[in-house]
């Protein structure tokens, strides 16, 4: 993993991208929350994907954390951790390329069930569901997961707990 780190309050690497905040959401039993999603146009072109979004007007990054897991899961009873990676992303989806820089929060809760409580349209057409796995799950997985070495850094974190200082995850351009 990358030596490279990045503080919580720092700005953006880029300000031209979408800031976004991902959740790592792990209930008592270390499972992670994945949302399963698809092209819009292709639902045969599908992914996993750690629930999160981009940051409203005036919004903090903890706040929208929180924000998207509630509108995406329905989950809300949560304990918001530190921000445990970062990442520049890069990615077509729905018709265009979306360049974005990542937060990932570490989070815990002990409400498993889910329900998709407030989506986009563009989410309705694009989010088919939701799933808890076990870290060895997503190590055997063979469907396509974002961030794609989502496994090896949730066993790394299951291990070694939170890394002191968010980790800066090397760029991802799809």
């Amino acid at each position: 993993m990358p030596a490279e780190t990045a503080q919580p309050g720092s700005e953006s690497p880029d300000a031209s991208l979408r800031k976004v905040s991902r959740v790592i959401l792990l209930d008592p039993d270390d499972r992670i929350l994945l949302l399963h999603g698809h092209e819009p146009d292709d639902p045969a072109d599908d992914w996993w994907f750690t629930p999160g979004g981009g940051l409203e007007d005036g919004e903090t990054r903890e706040e929208a954390a929180l924000r998207e897991l509630a509108e995406e899961t329905g989950i809300t009873e949560v304990e918001l951790g530190p921000v445990l990676w970062r990442r520049v992303c890069s990615f077509p989806f729905a018709g265009r390329r979306w360049d974005q820089d990542e937060w990932y929060y570490l989070a815990r809760t002990s409400q498993t069930a889910t329900r998709a409580a407030a989506l986009t349209e563009l989410e309705r057409r694009s989010v088919v569901g939701a799933r808890w796995w076990t870290c060895r799950e997503l190590t055997r997985a063979h469907e396509t997961v974002y961030p794609t070495r989502l496994a090896e850094l949730l066993r790394r974190l299951l291990d070694e707990g939170p890394p002191a200082r968010p980790v800066t995850l090397a760029p991802e351009i799809v």
